[in-house]
């Protein structure tokens, strides 16, 4: 079989979003794939609707259910582990892409040589094939055989996996299996899936529909979330370690972690959680500060970080109170400031 696409699902029966990505999939133009959807304890009527595509493509489609929440990645691990496909694709359940992607993908792959293909893709939010504000997720100078250039590269600037495609026996050969029950599972193995490849191609065009609604992962903010995104910074370093890449990309893994671990997760808990306690922003910091002690002398995130953010971490690794008074002062301020002048 040519490709295996897997689709963890949860939750996504409303406004037929569901729908809309499951009939982006069954009409590709690429030939012998199949389709794998997992529906990852839905409350809702999705693994009804998964079974629904099941009856109507029993040669491609085969619909999963698992009797417990085990997130995208548990979801994920379960397609993988029934795919068949020689390329692997994973794609978000409120997604959709364009009818060829997979088989231009495919055909980059077989023109080149390269183990590892992605493309570009578009913010909308709207259900409809107009192509949105375009995100460019590679670079052509990553592409070709890669060296230690290109893998610095691709930690720095990776993109999203779900715009990619991936050879089965490069996951299967290394055990590239999805952290299971947290958010930002892509975050934790990403690196991972990127630099052990050894060849990628790259299409700089918009073949994949990334939508935007409040419901998303990315625009729910949450003390859980932002654990999860703590651990996954500590699992993507204990994926560095495992396939001893560590130490050979410290410096590019090193800011990878600082933006992961604590630079997005303190500034997305100071402004989303409503509640916001001392010792989860002064914990955050110690072991930011014990990971990397000098993740501010870093050339990545002296060139890359604002002048404002770094004034702001200056002052939470000097004192957490100073920090969170600060911050409050200065967010009241802003929002104030906003509605008069709105």
């Amino acid at each position: 079989m040519k490709l295996s696409i897997i689709v963890p699902v949860y939750n996504m029966a409303a406004e037929k979003k569901l729908e809309y990505c499951l009939d982006s999939l069954v009409g590709q133009t690429v030939k012998d794939y199949e389709i794998i959807a997992v529906d990852d304890c839905s409350t809702d009527e999705s693994w009804e609707i998964l079974q629904a595509y099941e009856a109507r493509f029993p040669e491609k489609f085969h619909a999963v259910h698992l009797e417990e929440n085990r997130h995208q990645g548990g979801a994920k691990n379960v397609g993988l582990k029934m795919a068949q496909g020689e390329w692997i694709g994973f794609i978000d359940s409120d997604d959709w892409i364009t009818p060829d992607m997979y088989e231009r993908l495919i055909q980059k792959a077989e023109e080149t040589g390269a183990d590892l293909v992605g493309c570009d893709y578009c913010l909308t939010s709207e259900h409809s094939m107009k192509v949105g504000q375009v995100v460019h997720n590679n670079k052509k100078s990553q592409t070709g055989v890669l060296n230690d250039e290109k893998r610095r590269s691709l930690i720095l600037d990776g993109g999203s996996l779900v715009v990619k495609i991936f050879r089965r026996s490069m996951i299967l050969k290394h055990e590239l299996w999805f952290p299971e029950h947290i958010f930002y599972e892509d975050n934790a193995l990403g690196n991972s899936y990127l630099i052990l490849a050894k060849h990628f191609a790259y299409i700089e065009e918009s073949l994949y529909y990334y939508y935007q609604h409040e419901s998303s992962t990315v625009h729910t903010i949450s003390v859980k979330r932002c654990e999860d995104r703590c651990e996954a910074g500590r699992l993507m370093l204990k994926e560095a370690e495992r396939h001893d890449y560590l130490d050979r990309y410290r410096q590019e893994l090193e800011y990878s972690f600082t933006l992961l671990f604590y630079v997005n997760t303190l500034f997305t808990y100071m402004a989303g959680v409503k509640r916001t306690k001392y010792g989860f922003v002064r914990k955050l910091g110690e072991e930011m500060r014990c990971t990397f002690p000098d993740f501010q002398e870093n050339p990545y995130y002296r060139e890359r970080t604002g002048a404002e953010e770094k004034k702001l971490i200056r002052m939470q690794m000097r004192s957490t109170v100073l920090f969170m008074v600060y911050y409050k002062l200065l967010w009241t301020y802003r929002k104030l400031r906003k509605r008069l002048l709105g």
